[in-house]
């Protein structure tokens, strides 16, 4: 239990310090126009996603109702439903990514590069699919098609992230790769 109290102090800080600062950069632009305060805040939420990675359940379903809603209710007081979970989730992508650009490693001069699928939903229910409604995609990977995102990682030889880009899964692997290079020396492998 102190790892996820260590996790949360750690998303905690930077949710107080990032979430104003994306707000007021969405109002200035124009692009969000309504501000419904949630019951559970973000920080909240983006440990619950950080401790599902970093756990052995293979489906986060299983993870939320099975796990969260059980034992961790007295951890998050306003925990909402798996349902409504689902539906936040996709207003948790960009913090998550700023997140992990924080906690990233050092170049060592030795990198590898790879992707992998980020499945929204089976193949079968993407007509009736909305979560991540607009920006998933259909793609192909080497374990046939899917729909939803791609995660690009570069990591140096010590297993440490050292930069990350999340893509639709329509995106060609090789098209972040300048973005995940930039200021980066030494040899660089990819499959």
């Amino acid at each position: 239990m102190n790892k996820l109290i260590d996790i949360f102090c750690d998303v905690d800080d930077f949710c107080y310090k990032f979430l104003p600062v994306w707000e007021t950069e969405l109002i200035a632009n124009g692009a969000k126009k309504r501000r419904r305060q949630s019951k559970m805040p973000t920080s909240e939420c983006m440990t619950i996603v950080i401790a599902f990675h970093q756990s052995n359940h293979r489906n986060f379903k299983n993870f939320y109702i099975g796990l969260v809603q059980k034992h961790w209710k007295e951890y998050f007081p306003n925990l909402l439903s798996y349902t409504r979970f689902l539906h936040k989730m996709s207003a948790l992508l960009i913090p998550m990514c700023a997140y992990f650009q924080t906690v990233k490693g050092k170049p060592t001069g030795i990198a590898f590069v790879d992707s992998t699928s980020l499945k929204v939903c089976h193949n079968i229910r993407i007509p009736r699919n909305r979560v991540f409604d607009v920006i998933a995609k259909r793609g192909k990977g080497t374990m046939g098609w899917f729909y939803g995102f791609k995660l690009h990682l570069l990591i140096n030889h010590v297993g440490e992230i050292i930069s990350l880009k999340i893509t639709p899964g329509n995106t060609n692997d090789r098209a972040p790769l300048p973005d995940l290079c930039k200021n980066l020396s030494g040899k660089l492998y990819a499959d």
